[in-house]
């Protein structure tokens, strides 16, 4: 599993090693088993990523693979994230350390919470996604490199155009997809707001 370093702000770029999950219309119950929906915080998800799957394979996933550890991009196939609207999906893939997803097709809500956290989710033909992975499962030390201002997905060998809707770039690369930062940023006027507003009986924001 990846150290859990979160993404923030302007993201411009992904870099590192990439790791493919092969097959069509995987869904989030199968990125996330619901019996792990339980949990009272999305820290330890990582771990439980691709669980049943895993444990079918008996250390044979790529999640579980030696090669593949410290991988942060994923490539897939059509139709990802499927299914159940679960948000608990994306972040089980980023607290493993997933950075972006390189895919064929992805379910909308998916994509969106994907969005949320910071997460590109990017698409290439099915037949460019093919020949990735098997190149990314050639070879598995070979870094990558997701463009968002180019779109591209690139290697020192090779450079793939991807697709990514403008209004999702724009809100990537200039860091609108973190509401959390932009609330930090303008705290100054946040304050001013508060202080101006009647209603809020004396719950300043002074401190």
């Amino acid at each position: 599993m990846s150290a859990t370093s979160f993404p923030s702000g302007s993201i411009q770029q992904i870099e590192g090693r990439a790791l493919a999950v092969q097959g069509e219309d995987i869904d989030t119950d199968r990125i996330i088993p619901a019996r792990f929906l339980k949990c009272v915080s999305f820290d330890a998800l990582g771990d439980q990523v691709f669980a049943d799957d895993r444990l079918e394979l008996k250390g044979a996933h790529p999640f579980d693979q030696p090669d593949f550890q410290g991988a942060s991009i994923l490539v897939v196939n059509g139709n990802f994230g499927c299914g159940s609207s679960r948000e608990h999906a994306p972040q089980a893939l980023m607290r493993w350390g997933i950075r972006a997803v390189v895919g064929v097709s992805f379910a909308e809500i998916f994509y969106g919470n994907c969005l949320a956290l910071g997460i590109p989710c990017v698409t290439v033909s099915p037949e460019d996604v093919r020949q990735l992975q098997q190149r990314v499962i050639a070879e598995p030390q070979r870094r990558w490199t997701l463009d968002l201002q180019a779109l591209s997905f690139s290697s020192e060998q090779s450079s793939q155009p991807v697709t990514l809707a403008e209004g999702p770039r724009q809100m990537l690369t200039t860091g609108r997809w973190d509401a959390t930062s932009q609330l930090i940023a303008r705290e100054a006027e946040l304050k001013a707001l508060s202080n101006r507003l009647p209603y809020l009986n004396g719950f300043h924001l002074t401190a």
